[in-house]
C-alpha cells in the first residue's frame, strides 16, 4: 500500500506533474513552495486511524448494515475518539434518522487508492451483504499521479461488485485540495484543478453505475476553506471530528436515498442515478 497521503505530498506530486512544461525559474519556485509546505505542515497522525466498528443504537433492532470504503478519509483518520470518525458519526445519524439501529464495518485504510478498493472488498467474508457502502477514495491517486482513467476503472469495477452484493452504493468524491491553506499559490490551484477532475470523473462513473454520488468538495469544501482552524485536525490536512460532523452531515441524504428511505429532491451537491 502507497504512504498515506500527506499535504507535502500533494505539493510534490504537483511539481512533478507541472515542472516539464515549465522553465527553470517556475520549477524552482515550485520547489521552493513544497518544501515550505512540507516544513509547515506536519505528519502527527500516524497510519493508522481509530477503530469504530460496532453497532450504534443497538435497541432500535431491524439493523442496517453499513460499510465504509477508500482512504483515510473513509477510515476516520484524524479523529481524536472513535465515535467521532466520519462511519461512526454517520451510523450515528443514519440510526437516529431511521430508528433502526446500524452495524458499521470500515474496511477502508490509510493511504489507500482506488487500486485497493479490490484488496478492501477481498477481505470481506463471501456472505457480508451490506445495505449501503460509502465510498471516499481519490486523493492519493491525484498525489501519486494515477491517471484519471485508470483511478475512475478501479472505482467502476468496487461499485459494480458491491452492486453484485444487491448492495446499494454512496461515492463521496474526491475532496478539493485547494481547501490545504498552508499549500502556497500557484500549487494550491494546481491541485485543486487535479482534484476536481478526478471528482467530475467519479461522479460520472458513479451515475453511470448505478451508485449515487456526492460532490465533498461542493457540500462541505466551503466550511474547510472558511473555518480551516476548526475543520482541520492537528495535522493541517485531515479533517477534525468537527469535519468529520460535518461531512457524515452531508452525505446523510444521499445514503437516505440510496436505501430508498427518502423520494425528496436531493439537496446541492448530490446526484442521483438515472432511473
Amino acid at each position: 500500500m502507497k504512504r498515506p497521503l500527506t499535504a507535502a505530498a500533494v505539493v510534490v506530486a504537483v511539481v512533478g506533474l507541472t515542472g516539464a512544461g515549465l522553465g527553470w525559474g517556475a520549477r524552482s519556485l515550485l520547489t521552493r513552495q513544497a518544501a515550505t509546505a512540507r516544513g509547515l505542515i506536519g505528519t502527527q497522525l500516524g497510519e493508522q486511524a481509530l477503530d469504530a466498528d460496532r453497532t450504534f443504537k443497538k435497541k432500535y433492532g431491524d439493523r442496517i448494515e453499513l460499510l465504509l470504503l477508500g482512504d483515510s478519509i473513509a477510515a476516520g483518520l484524524g479523529a481524536e475518539r472513535p465515535k467521532e470518525t466520519l462511519g461512526a458519526r454517520l451510523a450515528t445519524r443514519l440510526a437516529k434518522r431511521t430508528g433502526r439501529a446500524v452495524r458499521l464495518t470500515t474496511a477502508a485504510r490509510v493511504g489507500s487508492e482506488s487500486s485497493v478498493l479490490a484488496q478492501q472488498l477481498d477481505e470481506l467474508p463471501e456472505t457480508y451483504r451490506p445495505d449501503v457502502a460509502v465510498i471516499v477514495v481519490g486523493g492519493n491517486d491525484v498525489t501519486h499521479r494515477v491517471p484519471v482513467a485508470v483511478s475512475v476503472g478501479h472505482l467502476e469495477d468496487a461499485i459494480q461488485r458491491l452492486r453484485a452484493r444487491g448492495t446499494s452504493v454512496v461515492v463521496g468524491t474526491c475532496p478539493d485540495l485547494g481547501a490545504l491553506r498552508p499549500v502556497p499559490q500557484p500549487l494550491r490551484s494546481l491541485g485543486s484543478r487535479a482534484s476536481r477532475q478526478l471528482a467530475t470523473a467519479q461522479r460520472d462513473c458513479a451515475l453511470r453505475c448505478g451508485a449515487h454520488a456526492v460532490s465533498l468538495a461542493k457540500v462541505v469544501g466551503p466550511f474547510f476553506i472558511t473555518n480551516p482552524d476548526e475543520m482541520f485536525s492537528l495535522d493541517r490536512f485531515h479533517p477534525s471530528a468537527l469535519g468529520y460532523k460535518r461531512t457524515a452531515r452531508a452525505v446523510l441524504p444521499s445514503v437516505l436515498a440510496a436505501l430508498g428511505l427518502v423520494d425528496d429532491e436531493l439537496p446541492f451537491g448530490h446526484a442521483r442515478p438515472a432511473g
